[in-house]
């Protein structure tokens, strides 16, 4: 049986639950409407006033928002109290574009902290625990959320921050950490070189907890293997709030989404058309407590099943898939829609780690798709015969996945720049956005 942070709220019966979504939900809708032009505006262009809004039935009368939406009206534009209210600001990790900005009252921090403190009760964590947070702190959501949550909690808190490998090691075996809070790629890289330096029967932990990137079910046996834990997802955005908005618990089957403070929905993407629970869609959420960054109807894109079959940690509480792909940033290589955790499925199937890179290219009008791939310091090939034996097995391999032809390149270990942050995992050299025509 997992533990409880809040017993009362994650173990809230389902019709309960919906209730109080439904009181919430109302009473954001006159909230946003009242103090945010933008929202104002999209419900009368939309024909839709807040007495309209009744309860969660009638979320789908809403208009959607799109991270476009965010830009348009960066930096003030979804700001929902006075300035003078807000307390910190996060950003997104992203590159292109204009950043989203969010902002936060301390109530709304508060609840953050508190959706992360349950992640961490989850996974097994107590204030007996040493809690190692290497996620990236600053504007990156990942470091601040997990170590307020583990504030919290009320266990000790070693704010790490990523990168200096060494120092990481080093204060696991002198403080005893017992929980990492990492990306998965970084933790990947953690076990490789605890193992490297032959302390792995010097560390203690016992539970990681890994988010802000897609991994497979392979990547989370390895790092199982690697670091002596259980590993556990957690799912959040930096839109949203961060990491939080859901969390694994000892099922490891999916993610139990905080619906206190969220509504979820899953939505055809073409279409905005509501799906039922079970089916494939986009994820969709609405904040039902957030003030100073109140979002309605925020489409994630990512794709996603919701599921509200019984749970055997005695959560109540919606479970979220892990994200399936992208319904905007997948890649389309000579007309096939390709994700990423397809190819490294692949290769942990076939006996490689997580460290490859994806080189795709477009050469005379027709696209092409390359993979380096790191073989294992004590799986090196042979000779050239064996290596090109290998390369050509992975191609076969991937071709049976995709359905088309990845040219395949083994590289020795350490070749492919490691991250510690969230891994790049494609370098897609197309500029697709200047062939596209209308």
């Amino acid at each position: 049986m997992s533990n409880y942070f809040n017993p009362e709220i994650e173990t809230m019966p389902v019709e309960d639950i919906l209730k109080l979504q439904s009181e919430r939900l109302v009473e954001q809708v006159k909230y946003v409407y009242e103090h945010v032009d933008f929202y104002k505006q999209k419900m009368d262009e939309a024909g839709v006033k807040p007495e309209d809004i009744k309860g969660r039935d009638d979320l789908c009368k809403l208009p959607f928002i799109t991270k476009d939406d965010l830009r348009d009206q960066y930096p003030y534009g979804f700001l929902g109290v006075p300035l003078k209210d807000c307390v910190r600001i996060q950003s997104t990790s992203g590159t292109t574009g204009r950043r989203v900005v969010s902002f936060y009252t301390q109530e709304d921090l508060n609840v953050w902290e508190t959706c992360c403190a349950r992640a961490l009760a989850a996974a097994g964590a107590t204030k007996e625990d040493v809690v190692h947070v290497s996620y990236g702190y600053g504007l990156f959501t990942g470091g601040p959320g997990l170590n307020g949550g583990s504030h919290m909690l009320g266990s000790l808190t070693l704010p790490m921050s990523s990168g200096n490998t060494d120092r990481q090691i080093q204060f696991m075996t002198d403080l005893g950490s017992t929980v990492l809070c990492c990306t998965p790629s970084y933790a990947a890289y953690l076990g490789e070189s605890i193992n490297e330096r032959g302390v792995k029967d010097q560390i203690k932990l016992k539970a990681g907890i890994f988010g802000a990137e897609a991994w497979t079910e392979e990547m989370r046996h390895n790092i199982e293997k690697s670091l002596g834990i259980k590993a556990y997802d957690i799912y959040g955005l930096t839109e949203i709030s961060g990491p939080g908005v859901s969390f694994e618990c000892s099922e490891q089957h999916g993610m139990h989404i905080n619906e206190d403070h969220f509504i979820a929905e899953v939505i055809n993407p073409v279409t905005g058309e509501v799906l039922p629970d079970g089916e494939k869609g986009e994820l969709v959420f609405t904040c039902l407590t957030k003030k100073a960054f109140p979002l309605l109807r925020y489409r994630t894109r990512d794709i996603c099943i919701l599921s509200r079959k019984k749970c055997s940690c005695g959560r109540t509480l919606i479970r979220m898939s892990k994200p399936l792909g992208r319904s905007d940033d997948m890649m389309v290589v000579k007309g096939v829609n390709v994700f990423p955790s397809q190819i490294e499925t692949v290769l942990l199937n076939n006996g490689y780690e997580a460290n490859y890179q994806l080189i795709v290219d477009r050469k005379n009008n027709s696209d092409t798709i390359a993979c380096d791939v790191e073989w294992l310091p004590y799986k090196a090939p042979e000779d050239l015969e064996d290596k090109a034996r290998k390369e050509a097995q992975l191609v076969g391999k991937l071709k049976s996945m995709l359905g088309i032809q990845v040219k395949v390149r083994l590289v020795e270990p350490k070749t492919i720049p490691r991250s510690e942050g969230k891994a790049v995992r494609i370098i897609d050299k197309r500029n697709l956005f200047e062939d596209s025509t209308i």
